[in-house]
């Protein structure tokens, strides 16, 4: 049995999160829309698709990542994150599978750290759906 987390639903450009971008203007959501661009970027085999109400991106039908906007900070988080390199301690959490990174207004990240991150997340998706 798979243990990736598969949307076959999954899209190039979902207008559904184009909408949810709409909805969270402010800091948090251009927050949130800054990184999830990035993992639009990863590759051309990125799609997405909104899943329990945030953004999420796949590749081809595997989730590897999404972003969600809360009162206070958004999460940049990974669905394999806890088994990814992650060298600057960027991730938080205790789940089995998933890991996120916490980020606030007026809180500075490493943004090269975190690009890494998610390019990571990204590679290693690739790599778990090809062994499949």
């Amino acid at each position: 049995m798979s243990q990736l987390f598969r949307f076959p639903s999954a899209v190039k450009r979902d207008p559904a999160i184009e909408a949810w971008m709409h909805e969270h203007a402010g800091e948090l959501g251009a927050i949130a829309q800054r990184w999830f661009e990035v993992m639009r970027a990863c590759g051309g085999e990125v799609r997405e698709l909104l899943h329990d109400g945030h953004p999420t991106a796949c590749v081809a039908d595997a989730a590897f990542g999404y972003v969600n906007a809360f009162r206070f900070h958004v999460n940049v988080g990974f669905f394999r994150g806890a088994e990814i390199s992650d060298p600057d301690g960027l991730l938080e959490g205790t789940g089995k599978f998933m890991r996120h990174v916490k980020l606030m207004p007026g809180r500075e990240v490493n943004a090269e750290a975190l690009v890494t991150l998610i390019g990571t997340a990204y590679t290693d998706m690739k790599r778990r759906r090809k062994a499949e």
